[in-house]
């Protein structure tokens, strides 16, 4: 098997490490993601978390283009209810002209964090997203793209021109069929909701219709990715994402030696296990092994990786060993 493969960047926080040092460990692990052909690599929208210094991801894009040469650049995703249509689009129309084919637009529809308090922050509000406002949102930044929404996003802006590609994020049926209705390629949160993934996919692909973005339907798995020399090592790093999962809060990721000293409450104990054998963790056979499965299960034509593991230097060789499970 060979897939393409892609990263998704939190930009994770470690325990006791400032904002400075994440965005360095993440510059670090970007560049590297390029020398060894990774295709993209997205950041994530979160606010108010201390394990994630991810917030804007057009800003990071922004920078991390302007260091780099060929990987792509997106968002994964842009959360659509916590600004209006026209400004996204305008953010990524002026990103794909200074960046000419090397801007992706991932579009998302959750706040972004668990504080209502912020969710009312940034939504002037908080008022919950229907599904028919999210539709409406999303159908209006693709007519934008398109150069078809009434709109100069900005001075001599040209679609066809080395534009952004705009791209869905999904992990339900409403998701994928939005996707297939929009002809947009879809990214499937397996990291997320792995049990949703099969059923979402074969939706995307039953309903799919062809578009200006996309001539046929186009799938990547985002997957959360720990690979070692061992099993026993890529369990040991995978510990404090597990720890995590059973504590839904905003804290920053604990060291593997941190991680030991948690238990996870009994009755999460069975939900936190399947949802780390959902994802690819192991040797780099193991791994190997658990991308085929993916791919297969899911028809994914990509895979996005996730390396939720602690440390920029075990994160990047994370990723060096993922590249050569993929070959």
């Amino acid at each position: 098997m060979t897939i393409s493969l892609s990263a998704l960047d939190l930009v994770l926080a470690d325990s006791g490490g400032t904002a400075a040092d994440a965005l360095d460990a993440t510059s670090r692990t970007v560049l590297r993601l390029e020398e060894l052909g990774y295709q993209r690599v997205w950041f994530a929208e979160h606010h108010g978390t201390e394990m994630s210094a991810s917030v804007v991801p057009a800003v990071l894009m922004a920078h991390f283009a302007s260091v780099t040469s060929r990987i792509r650049l997106g968002a994964g995703g842009v959360l659509a209810p916590n600004q209006s249509p026209l400004a996204i689009a305008e953010q990524f129309a002026t990103l794909a002209t200074l960046h000419p084919d090397r801007i992706d637009m991932g579009i998302g529809r959750g706040p972004g964090t668990f504080d209502q308090s912020i969710v009312r922050a940034l939504r002037r509000g908080g008022e919950p997203t229907t599904d028919a406002e999210y539709e409406d949102d999303v159908a209006a930044i693709v007519r934008y793209l398109s150069g078809e929404g009434g709109v100069q996003l900005i001075a001599g802006w040209q679609p066809d021109a080395g534009g952004t590609r705009p791209w869905l994020l999904a992990s339900s049926l409403a998701s994928a069929e939005l996707a297939a209705r929009l002809g947009l390629p879809i990214a499937l949160a397996h990291h997320i909701r792995p049990d949703k993934s099969v059923a979402t996919a074969e939706r995307y692909r039953e309903r799919f219709t062809p578009s200006r973005w996309a001539d046929r339907p186009y799938v990547m798995a985002a997957v959360e990715t720990v690979v070692a020399d061992t099993d026993e090592e890529a369990a040991r790093l995978g510990r404090p994402t597990d720890v995590a999962r059973s504590r839904p809060t905003s804290a920053a990721l604990l060291s593997p030696d941190e991680a030991a000293l948690c238990e996870i409450p009994a009755e999460m104990r069975d939900s936190v296990e399947a949802a780390g054998a959902a994802q690819a963790r192991g040797s780099v056979e193991t791994v190997r092994r658990r991308f085929a499965e993916i791919a297969e299960q899911t028809g994914a034509d990509e895979l996005m990786l996730y390396a939720s593991v602690y440390d920029a230097d075990a994160r990047i060789r994370c990723y060096e060993l993922a590249a050569k499970a993929a070959e």
